[in-house]
């Protein structure tokens, strides 16, 4: 089913959300890949604070290039969210939203993710220059010196999604594959 959402999301919204759901998602999320996720880490292991609050927010693992001229930003497609799941347990119990990449995730996220009720959509891969026509406004906002890696605040409207991971644990990844085979025989 299709679903207009707002980000930041909150707890209500994340549970009516449900695994092969296709969202537009507006609003404001934020963009953080491998160096970001582990300055977040070393900076929660030194009781710092985050650049960014957790709550509610969504994550877009993300990488953009150089943006065009007249444009907010460059391509941008999704990365390999697997490489984030060392560190996504801890974002998820300071009340992260929910995250957006590509591929599988581990049992601690998704457990991590039952726990606190949060979401994991998939963008479509390879897609990155369709996918930046949805992103209307980009700011660095934390780890500049982390390049395309730095933390970006983005202002997206109808940014394309599809949640694979719901509150509950249910995984579009794992349903599709039996559906499919049952459909086969």
């Amino acid at each position: 089913m299709d679903k207009e959402i707002q980000a930041p999301i909150d707890k209500a919204l994340a549970k009516e959300l449900k695994a092969g759901d296709m969202v537009y998602i507006t609003g404001t999320i934020y963009t953080a890949r491998d160096a970001a996720h582990k300055r977040m880490d070393e900076a929660l292991s030194n009781n710092e604070k985050l650049p960014i609050d957790m709550e509610g927010n969504i994550i877009y693992y993300m990488g953009p290039s150089p943006a065009r001229e007249g444009r907010p930003i460059g391509s941008a497609g999704p990365t390999t969210a697997s490489r984030m799941d060392k560190y996504a347990p801890k974002l998820l119990d300071l009340g992260l939203g929910g995250m957006i990449g590509k591929g599988k995730r581990s049992k601690a996220v998704i457990d991590a993710m039952v726990r606190n009720g949060s979401v994991y959509f998939a963008a479509i891969g390879g897609a990155g220059a369709l996918l930046s026509k949805a992103i209307v406004a980009s700011e660095v906002v934390a780890y500049d010196d982390l390049g395309t890696e730095a933390i970006r605040k983005l202002q997206v409207e109808r940014f394309p999604a599809i949640v694979v991971i719901d509150s509950e644990g249910n995984n579009l990844y794992e349903t599709a594959i039996t559906q499919y085979n049952s459909e086969l025989e």
